[in-house]
């Protein structure tokens, strides 16, 4: 990256002002910090805040306000002030910064945390569609089991995957201090990311400029996150920009996309399903991983084989060999992997329960696909999806055309609305649920549907033989299945 770049995110925080111009900031209620020492170099949340932390939150009212000023923090930043908080800001002599770009208010925590408390760490950005949980998480895997004291913000729960609030630059600033200096940080950034429906514009490219990566990993890009983005022309535009905001860092690309392939990276690596003659090229042919023409990992030796996770691995791989690793390294990594929660994993042997979280078409589609090559002849498979609730319908009628395009004679299929599991926030509305149910009908497509997810696994696992294949499929609406089904089985 050039110097411009770098600097865009440095910035003197001993004076607020310098805070509030980073932000496109207007300042209400005091012009200085609060706390007598002013800013400990601290992002974090109100709940989690101390004496000279900055608080950032999407919203605040006067009580938010009255707790920050109690605590004795620096400042507050926010996007919507609600109630009286300007008010209680002023009467309080409270130092209040309102934007109306919060993503710019965390891409500055992050940055000034990365330089504050991980100054010398070699920082990896993931982003993409699909793929991108697995693909962070074995990065991390591969440098932690060589001994690298290394953070990641990839969880099985998808918890702290997001860069819209200040919880990674906790993470960094509670790691650093808790257990000293780290070598890697490997940062998951959503390909498309907003607030309320408003799209971030150019969330992916921002926050990698804020980490200042020497590789970025983009593993493809397809349609997800429908209303915040409606073409996969707009997806596209988003990813583009990360390769920019990169500059001269390496950008491991996946071959097989034709999109990504548009992308254009100043220091590109390829991965790829099927052989490269390219000179820096990771790829898969004939249940071999091949680099610089020598077999570095055979089929039998990966965690996992269906072919979209094998692309991950090679992702990581790339990664890791532009990090410089060894090659027994990285193969000792990808061995001894195990992988996140709800990524293929197996919950049962007779019948085999697998649970994904396929959650956009090309997820439900490979996953399906990859299904179906493990099934023996004459067999079912009983595919269990859970109607995405409360994202709309445009993502459920491209999900359940996956659905329909991935159908063949030794398929049965049951969908849940999962009402007995989610939350008010992940509610299946009635035109979500009819987008499925019409779709399915005018294709004849025979379903069943079940309005409680647990109803629906007992109904699925009584029916299933001990040689059939029970594939449970769906984010939020299918996120409690093992628990449930523990019970069941």
């Amino acid at each position: 990256m050039g110097s411009d770049e770098e600097d865009k995110f440095s910035l003197d925080l001993t004076k607020i002002q310098n805070l509030v111009d980073a932000v496109d900031g207007q300042l209400v209620g005091n012009d200085e910090y609060f706390s007598i020492d002013g800013f400990t170099g601290r992002f974090t949340f109100l709940n989690d805040a101390h004496t000279g932390d900055i608080v950032i939150r999407h919203w605040i009212n006067d009580k938010g306000v009255e707790i920050a000023f109690n605590k004795n923090i620096a400042c507050l930043i926010t996007q919507t002030p609600k109630d009286c908080a300007v008010e209680m800001a002023q009467k309080l002599g409270f130092p209040l910064i309102i934007t109306d770009k919060i993503e710019l208010a965390n891409a500055v925590a992050l940055s000034n945390t990365i330089d504050k408390y991980s100054k010398n760490s070699t920082n990896i950005v993931i982003t993409g569609t699909n793929g991108k949980s697995t693909t962070s998480h074995l990065i991390y895997h591969i440098l932690d089991n060589a001994g690298y004291h290394t953070l990641t913000n990839t969880d099985s729960e998808s918890e702290f995957n997001t860069l819209i609030d200040p919880m990674v630059s906790k993470l960094i600033s509670d790691k650093v201090r808790e257990c000293g200096e780290l070598d890697y940080l490997v940062i998951e950034v959503s390909e498309v990311q907003g607030w309320l429906g408003k799209l971030m514009k150019n969330h992916a490219a921002l926050m990698s400029e804020a980490i200042r990566p020497k590789v970025a990993v983009i593993t493809n890009i397809a349609m997800d996150h429908i209303g915040l983005v409606n073409s996969i022309e707009e997806v596209y535009d988003e990813i583009s920009a990360v390769p920019k905001a990169i500059g001269s860092g390496v950008c491991v690309l996946n071959h097989d996309d034709e999109l990504v392939m548009k992308l254009e990276a100043e220091n590109p690596f390829y991965t790829s399903m099927s052989k490269l003659d390219e000179e820096n090229a990771v790829y898969f042919e004939n249940g071999e991983i091949i680099y610089n023409d020598k077999v570095i990992l055979t089929s039998d030796e990966l965690p996992f084989t269906g072919s979209h996770f094998i692309q991950n691995i090679l992702s990581a791989i790339g990664a890791c060999i532009s990090l410089g690793l060894q090659i027994d390294t990285i193969t000792r990594g990808v061995k001894s992997y195990k992988a996140l929660n709800r990524r293929f994993a197996k919950l049962n042997d007779e019948p085999l329960i697998y649970d994904d979280f396929a959650h956009n078409p090309d997820g439900i589609k490979a996953t399906i696909s990859e299904t179906l090559k493990l099934l023996p002849n004459g067999q079912k498979l009983y595919v269990v999806c859970a109607i995405r609730g409360s994202r709309g319908v445009e993502i459920n009628q491209l999900n359940v055309e996956a659905l329909v395009e991935s159908m063949n004679d030794d398929i049965e299929l049951f969908l849940s609305s999962s009402n007995d599991v989610v939350n008010n926030l992940n509610f299946v509305e009635e035109d979500e649920r009819e987008v499925f149910f019409n779709t399915l009908n005018k294709n004849d497509v025979e379903y069943v549907h079940f309005d409680n997810l647990e109803d629906c696994l007992k109904e699925v696992y009584s029916k299933a033989g001990k040689k059939d294949i029970i594939l449970l499929l769906g984010a939020q609406g299918m996120d409690p299945a093992e628990s449930l089904l523990q019970n069941i089985l």
